[in-house]
């Protein structure tokens, strides 16, 4: 069954009103009738089972009827900080990691990071990035859409360390595959995690140090070297299974 988004006030009196881009999906590419159904969210912890009724150009009236609770969302807020990639990986990033289950995902300026972006460029960026985000929420299914925050200095993204119960820093030079197991048999009835991935370059020593000192714990991923836009998908992908209800 199709998923789709609406606002809070869209829904009243046991009806859900439908609007946007999403109408003329509805009618021209899904081909869809009166009578079939949809599930629709507002982002939060509900959805509501809809049949569809009643059709227009601009607005797709629908009957709610069923409430659920949130079924296809991790019970852990996973926030991943990427750090900024060349070209459009950074797409590719969101996308993938919309699909395993992240909660937001925040692009972060890090010393090696080739990319540079002016203010202007960066607004267009982010707005793209969240674009694609509710593409991938959409064709996953998901219950909410992740967002896409402003870029962030590194600086910033270290004051956050303190807000999450674990904060992963997955690291080349880091020791020991049965630590970094011992680091994720700890995440079950863990609230909000943290992970942070470093652009093509790495990250510098001094950014790990900072990392450590805020409470981060380092890991490794094993002995293979994998790319800025593979390394965060290998953490969400374990974490995601370990996470699953």
């Amino acid at each position: 069954m199709y998923r789709f988004f609406i606002k809070e006030d869209q829904i009243k009196d046991g009806y859900a009103s439908i609007k946007g881009t999403d109408v003329n999906h509805i009618r021209r590419v899904l081909r869809m009738k009166p009578g079939e159904k949809v599930f629709l969210s507002c982002g939060g912890d509900l959805e509501y089972e809809c049949s569809l009724e009643e059709f227009s150009e601009e607005e797709i009236r629908a009957k709610i009827i069923d409430v659920h609770g949130m079924e296809t969302e991790l019970p852990t807020k996973i926030i991943l900080y990427q750090g900024l990639p060349k070209g459009d990986k950074m797409e590719l990033i969101v996308q993938k990691a919309v699909e395993l289950g992240v909660s937001e995902i925040v692009p972060v300026a890090m010393k090696r990071c080739v990319v540079k972006f002016d203010d202007k460029k960066a607004v267009k960026k982010v707005q793209r990035w969240n674009t694609i985000a509710l593409s991938a929420a959409k064709q996953a299914k998901r219950g909410v859409i992740p967002e896409v925050s402003q870029i962030k200095t590194f600086r910033e993204v270290i004051e956050e360390v303190k807000d999450s119960e674990l904060f992963l820093a997955p690291y080349e030079e880091a020791k020991g595959m049965e630590a970094s197991r011992e680091l994720i048999a700890s995440v079950k009835g863990k609230s909000r995690i943290g992970i942070i991935i470093g652009p093509e370059g790495g990250f510098e020593k001094e950014e790990i140090d900072a990392l450590r000192k805020a409470g981060a714990e380092t890991m490794t991923l094993g002995k293979r070297i994998l790319r800025t836009e593979t390394a965060g998908m290998a953490v969400l992908s374990v974490l995601m299974f370990m996470l699953e209800e």
